[in-house]
């Protein structure tokens, strides 16, 4: 076999082929073949076994962030071109934070969005997948546009646009998957470049701590370090696996991270200093994290999930207490859930965990209110309104709750949510007792109190229906998922598939639900999480007018 000096030999097309472009901090292994006018951009991994030629079709782009794996083959047609996200002409565009797996191939023109990923041996040809794409294995995608946001299953040969546009969204599931692979391939290309570099070398050599350990102990809870090494020398992040894992969801679903600290008193008062927001991409976040972290020791510090389009908090967890001791996923409060009151306040008449989920709902657009009752009002549900505050800052909100609490010392008080927009209650949960203990069973939610509790508050789900109290297993977050479909006017369906029509996509029907009863429709739910226990569940909204699929989620894993 000849053994050739050049990279690609001359042709018409390719007389004066341009060098590529390769940021610094991307890693490129030497058993890949990088031709023509590529440009790589930050923290790009290009795996052994690659071969990228802009020697016909060119220029090429690779975001940043983005790993090819191995196996990967990128060319393109001489004439072929497509728009990049600058408004410059490619033959290929492959945009930030992606996930081209092993053996795939993408053949120009061809454009492949954000947060993509493509599978093992799938193939794009003369296509645009859209931004946060997931393509399974052995797929082909050619002449067509795949909307942002949607899922390819394995072996779809999608070839015409009507095909293209009856495919499903992704669901959380493939999401936090294709995160997760991403995470790795950082963790891979890190490893790389500290391969090169002897003083790297060394110091994980010296440091058997460095290495995956996990702690068991009374009280603890098992907890695993990540071990990823910097771009230059050897570091240790002392944040858990969990941490890390949020922070990756979190920015794979395009949410800004931002940090708030907290000493003792200000913790009780629920005034939180904050942090600043620590920046879109991992190694940055993780930097600006562990520094906020060893600034504040002493103190309390939490994470913040930040929606930058409803510019809106989306996750509230507390990651350190006093003493630089970090809180382990357990014990996050996520405003999808909210947590149960703890009676009285420590200042200002409420409790920590009753302001955080007071922010929580006025986060999401409600407004709050108060009720209160003594022991014969409470026996019959007649409830008198102590406050309606229009207001949504939430300050004022908490101040005004302690100030009834106090006032109605020695009765029941129950917090309200409101929608404003539907004109109804989302909530009603008992803050206080009359001997100011917490409700401890957790939130007590529906429409208004139209049913007797017979003098104890109902710990259990109420069903809209007047009258009827309906004790569900589910969780708050499915309830009122269910009561917004509903609500709508819409059909609600359940789905449920094994470990291998999970991967496929190919989920199978439950038993149908007919009826737009919610009680009804809430015993279905879980009679269908019974029968599939072992297996992912998922609940489906239709809309009956349109007779399309307006929801899809994965409420049950294996």
């Amino acid at each position: 076999m000849v053994v050739r000096s050049f990279a690609a030999p001359p042709t018409p097309w390719s007389k004066s082929l341009a060098e590529p472009k390769i940021h610094e901090t991307a890693f490129v292994h030497s058993f890949s073949n990088i031709i023509g006018d590529v440009h790589i951009r930050p923290d790009v991994l290009v795996a052994p076994g690659t071969s990228i030629r802009a020697d016909e079709g060119k220029p090429f782009y690779i975001g940043e962030g983005t790993n090819i794996q191995d196996g990967v083959v990128i060319h393109g047609l001489e004439e072929g071109r497509v728009v990049g996200d600058d408004g410059a002409k490619y033959s290929v565009w492959v945009g930030k934070d992606s996930s081209i797996t092993h053996m795939a191939l993408i053949h120009g023109p061809a454009y492949v969005g954000d947060n993509c990923f493509i599978g093992f041996r799938s193939t794009v040809f003369n296509a645009r997948v859209g931004h946060g794409c997931i393509v399974m294995m052995h797929a082909l995608i050619q002449d067509v546009e795949i909307p942002p946001g949607k899922y390819v299953p394995s072996g779809a040969i999608i070839t015409n646009q009507q095909q293209a546009d009856r495919l499903p969204d992704v669901n959380p599931a493939d999401r936090d998957f294709a995160v997760h692979v991403v995470g790795i391939n950082d963790a891979l290309r890190a490893g790389y470049r500290c391969s090169v570099s002897e003083s790297c070398m060394r110091s994980i050599r010296d440091e058997p701590s460095q290495s995956p350990a996990s702690h068991h102990g009374k009280g603890s809870v098992t907890k695993f370090e990540y071990t990823e090494i910097d771009t230059k020398i050897g570091t240790v992040m002392g944040l858990s696996r969990e941490t890390l894992e949020q922070v990756r969801q979190l920015l794979g679903q395009n949410y800004r991270i931002g940090a708030e600290f907290a000493d003792e008193r200000r913790f009780k008062t629920s005034s939180w200093q904050s942090g600043g927001v620590l920046g879109d991409r991992e190694s940055e976040v993780v930097k600006s994290l562990e520094a906020c972290l060893a600034d504040h020791q002493g103190e309390y510090v939490r994470l913040i999930g930040i929606d930058p389009k409803a510019k809106r908090r989306v996750l509230e967890r507390l990651i350190q207490r006093p003493g630089g001791v970090e809180v382990p996923a357990g014990k996050s409060t996520t405003l999808k859930t909210a947590s149960p009151a703890q009676g009285k306040a420590n200042s200002g008449g409420t409790s920590s965990d009753l302001a955080t989920q007071v922010r929580q709902l006025l986060s999401q657009g409600y407004r709050i209110g108060a009720e209160h009752a003594d022991e014969r009002r409470f026996k019959t549900s007649s409830w008198k309104s102590a406050i309606s505050l229009q207001t949504n800052n939430a300050t004022e909100v908490i101040n005004a709750l302690g100030s009834c609490l106090e006032e109605h010392t020695g009765e029941y008080v129950r917090l309200i949510a409101i929608d404003p927009k539907a004109k109804r209650r989302v909530m009603e949960q008992i803050i206080q007792r009359p001997n100011s203990k917490a409700d401890l069973n957790g939130s007590h939610k529906g429409g208004s109190s139209g049913s007797s509790t017979n003098g104890k508050a109902a710990s259990s789900y109420q069903s809209s229906s007047p009258g009827a109290m309906t004790k569900s297993s589910l969780s708050a977050e499915i309830l009122s998922e269910v009561r917004n479909l509903l609500s709508s006017n819409y059909r609600i369906g359940t789905e449920h598939a094994d470990q291998r029509r999970f991967k496929t996509g190919s989920w199978q029907t439950c038993s149908p639900i007919q009826s737009q009863r919610e009680s009804e429709v809430i015993a279905a739910l879980e009679a269908c999480l019974t029968d599939h226990q072992g297996e992912y569940v998922r609940l489906i909204g239709i809309d009956p007018k349109a007779k399309r699929r307006v929801l899809e989620k994965v409420i049950q894993k294996p």
